[in-house]
């Protein structure tokens, strides 16, 4: 059982004071624990996170990259993310000796990173090496557990984001015939199709059954297997939406990410990762109109910060990640007061072993031009 994991039990309850405090002095707690704490601290914010809290980070951005920037600030000793727990295992990978991570909720998870559990996956790669021999390599997005980066580091494969997934799958396929792709079946599949792999050259595998699905073809000519896992906020965008928005606005541009379905994906104008939504948001011309399909903390963040645009989300209902909301400031002051204490609360840490074939995994990626 990793670090995280029994961390998660053993989580006291937010103390009644951070419950009851004003919005104003909570702004005012946070930033004069910020001047104390100085060089000493450094907060990531994600993407997702919501507005008042990521106005307090010192960095945004998707969670490889809030990784990397935590173990670049050397003077830091803690590094507070605000994010989910995997974000947080890949800075704790990435960090430093004297750093350590902090997660201001421990509930702050990712049901994505948990469809890919290291006991299932253990038990497929056995059934599915048996049946394809030494023909597969594994990749995992980098949005899953240190345990699984791990597993996938052992067994000479790599993890990869939705910005370099294509690069990835390139290298991959020049290693082993087939690649099993975890924990996201929706980049997966995008990716590869945009590469010219045919649906029927891909199938799923179920962990809970343990079976085969969606299997269009021969099983022998299969080249990516695909772990049934998702996203439970881009699962939410469909067909019927983008097909709604075209029809009351015919000069909508509709924007994904490849985390959305293969039918999303296919009938959207543009897909991308985080990064490059927003740096194609940035990049249109003002006056155009955009319906985004991807969290709605950030599409709201695009539309007041470019208000020149039409930036509307591309659901009628609120896609939030709920568990990224999980982090507040309540959650954040209390545990800048714990650092302050000197009793630092959810303090991220991964387990030696993990951590070095974690980092092998990572490390992988990163030398893949």
């Amino acid at each position: 059982m990793m670090a995280y994991e029994l961390l998660q039990y053993v989580d006291s309850e937010l103390p009644e004071a951070y419950r009851t405090m004003s919005g104003e002095e909570l702004d005012r707690r946070i930033l004069e624990a910020k001047r104390k704490l100085g060089k000493d601290l450094v907060i990531l914010g994600h993407h997702y996170q919501r507005d008042d809290v990521i106005r307090f980070a010192d960095f945004r951005g998707d969670s490889l990259k809030l990784a990397r920037l935590g173990a670049e600030q050397k003077d830091a000793r803690y590094i507070v993310f605000c994010g989910v727990h995997f974000m947080a295992e890949t800075a704790d990978t990435l960090a430093g000796e004297h750093q350590q991570v902090i997660l201001p909720d421990l509930r702050a998870g990712c049901s994505m990173a948990d469809m890919a559990d290291l006991e299932e996956v253990e038990e497929a790669w056995e059934i599915l090496t048996e049946r394809f021999g030494d023909t597969i390599i594994p990749v995992t997005y980098v949005n899953s557990s240190a345990a699984i980066k791990a597993f996938v580091g052992r067994h000479g494969g790599t993890t990869c984001t939705s910005s370099n997934a294509r690069g990835v799958l390139e290298w991959a396929f020049s290693q082993k015939k087939r690649i099993l792709f975890l924990p996201d079946q929706h980049l997966g599949r995008n990716t590869a199709y945009d590469m010219g792999i045919p649906l029927e050259e891909m199938v799923v595998w179920d962990p809970k059954s343990g079976k085969f699905e969606e299997i269009r073809g021969d099983l022998g000519a299969v080249r990516m297997i695909l772990w049934k896992g998702h996203c439970s906020v881009h699962q939410k965008f469909t067909e019927e939406q983008i097909k709604s928005w075209r029809e009351r606005i015919p000069d909508i541009n509709i924007l994904v990410h490849p985390e959305c379905n293969f039918d999303v994906v296919q009938n959207a104008d543009y897909s991308g990762s985080t990064e490059y939504i927003i740096k194609t948001i940035e990049a249109a011309p003002a006056g155009s109109k955009w319906a985004i399909g991807t969290e709605v903390n950030l599409v709201q963040r695009l539309a007041n910060e470019h208000p020149d645009k039409m930036i509307v989300l591309l659901s009628s209902t609120m896609c939030p990640c709920l568990t990224m909301n999980r982090i507040d400031r309540p959650h954040l002051l209390w545990a800048l007061d714990s650092i302050l204490d000197g009793t630092p609360i959810h303090v991220i840490e991964v387990d030696e072993e993990t951590k070095h074939w974690s980092k092998k995994a990572l490390d992988r990626m990163l030398a893949i031009k």
